[in-house]
């Protein structure tokens, strides 16, 4: 795999990005690819390390030292084709997936793993530049109708596949575009839209037809899907966001921060949107609470109005600048982390709570009350918080993004018509393995991503839209050939 010695001849070289004052003024994209002959060093250092702990820190379990090796060979034909063997969408995952496979490599026992999300999107993008990236047409159609609720990266790969399989596939999406939150959650300065529009000009030619201003359960009855189709994937996602129920919640200016993100979103990739309706943190002392990276895009994005300030509040307390690899390695470390949108400019604090929104005398938000916090445990070892005396201060606030998570799926509407069995935490519910896998409650009726296993990463969801194809596929023919 690579060069046995590479590890040790050759240091780690990662993409760079453009300098902040030149991307701020923009929505584009801003990362610095590296050259093929950079490549090939890179995918030299892939050490032939017995174990490959990178295959299972994959959740798609992409054959990683694979095409590290065809790209140290310059065998970039190959290595698009392994790396389509397990991964649908990898100029997704490429560009927005936070790279668990690094975490993974052994080389990050000395903190200079393999590059393996540039060399990802590296092999893709050069596949896209060649021509290889061509429709997969199946050769005999099998005359079974699937619909799929929704075109986010689960409903996406989940229908990729069907198609291919041979099944005539219908995808329903209730935005005007489709992509889910790839489309109007993440900001188009990390994830290019002509990016999903090239894919789906591929799924297309096989043969999926998309329906989009669709809202299944508001427009259109669940239940005729049910009627009309021979299985149905609800591939939805997680979109009920976590409030923070303090006073002065109902204050003008107070916003989810998908609503913010979205509204911009639309706007950037030409939507008409009336100024009143328009979320604007121009001017703005901009505080976003929560620590994700969806407070992260808010971040970005507020930078881009030109916010006067910003702001980001975390209730948890700053994690460690460096992980005990003994103790987390393989695994996913709780560490301290600087997004680039952080890197841009703004104020983190953490171990803050939120206590009041403050009024201008006009409905508006103007300030935000804050409060320190304490961590500890308690005699069952369980953390606990207390807030800390005489701690209290107020942050400037003319726009508030909420960015703490998603709770579950909506319910109102499609969940609520089907009635589908749910999790405790309101997910729909399906298990991964065995005959019944992603079956919800309902026969017929199938459920991926984060509909069913809650927030998570578009590297998961892909995975998850792989696996429930397979499902549907045996469900409807009785076995499958398609890979998991």
């Amino acid at each position: 795999m690579g060069k046995p010695t590479g590890f040790m001849e050759y240091p780690r070289q990662d993409r760079t990005y453009q300098p902040a004052a030149d991307r701020i003024i923009h929505f584009k994209e801003f990362v610095n690819p590296l050259s093929e002959a950079e490549l090939s060093i890179q995918g030299a250092r892939c050490m032939d390390c017995g174990i490959p702990f990178c295959h299972t820190g994959c959740p798609v379990n992409n054959l990683i030292p694979d095409w590290n090796d065809l790209v140290y060979r310059w065998d970039w034909k190959a290595a698009i084709d392994t790396l389509h063997s397990t991964n649908n969408f990898p100029e997704f995952t490429g560009r927005i997936c936070p790279a668990p496979c690094e975490t993974s490599c052994t080389l990050n026992l000395e903190d200079s793993p393999v590059t393996i999300k540039t060399i990802e999107y590296s092999i893709v993008e050069k596949a896209w530049q060649e021509g290889w990236i061509q429709p997969q047409i199946a050769p005999h159609k099998s005359g079974r109708r699937v619909a799929v609720v929704g075109s986010g990266p689960a409903g996406m790969a989940c229908a990729q596949q069907l198609a291919r399989a041979g099944h005539l596939v219908r995808v329903y999406e209730k935005e005007n575009r489709i992509g889910g939150l790839l489309r109007y959650g993440i900001p188009d300065f990390k994830l290019d839209k002509k990016i999903i529009d090239r894919r789906m000009a591929q799924m297309k030619a096989e043969g999926v037809k998309f329906h989009t201003n669709t809202h299944i359960g508001i427009d259109i009855p669940a239940r005729k899907l049910v009627d009309d189709f021979h299985a149905v994937v609800l591939a939805g996602g997680s979109e009920e966001p976590r409030d923070l129920p303090v006073p002065g919640r109902q204050l003008n200016g107070v916003h989810f921060a998908m609503d913010f993100l979205r509204i911009n979103s639309h706007r950037q990739q030409g939507d008409e949107i009336p100024e009143e309706k328009f979320i604007s943190a121009n001017g703005k002392h901009v505080v976003v609470i929560g620590g994700g990276d969806t407070g992260s895009d808010c971040i970005g994005t507020s930078i881009r109005h030109g916010a006067a300030s910003v702001t980001q509040i975390e209730i948890m307390p700053q994690p460690p600048e460096k992980e005990d690899k003994g103790l987390t390695w393989p695994h996913w470390p709780n560490k301290m982390r600087t997004s680039s949108s952080q890197e841009e400019g703004c104020e983190r604090m953490w171990s803050i709570a939120t206590k009041e929104f403050l009024d201008d005398g006009q409905g508006n938000v103007k300030k935000v009350r804050c409060v320190k916090v304490d961590w500890q445990k308690d005699a069952s070892d369980n953390w606990q918080m207390s807030e800390v005396e005489g701690s209290e201060f107020e942050l400037k606030a003319d726009l508030v993004a909420l960015a703490m998570g998603f709770v579950h799926p909506v319910h109102k509407g499609m969940l609520d018509e089907l009635k589908t069995a749910l999790t405790k935490s309101g997910n729909v519910k399906a298990k991964t393995e065995g005959r019944d896998a992603y079956r919800t409650s309902i026969d017929g009726i199938f459920t991926a991503g984060d509909m069913r296993r809650g927030q998570s990463l578009v590297v998961w969801a892909i995975r998850e839209g792989r696996h429930c194809a397979r499902a549907v596929d045996e469900y409807l023919m009785k076995s499958s050939e398609l890979p998991r």
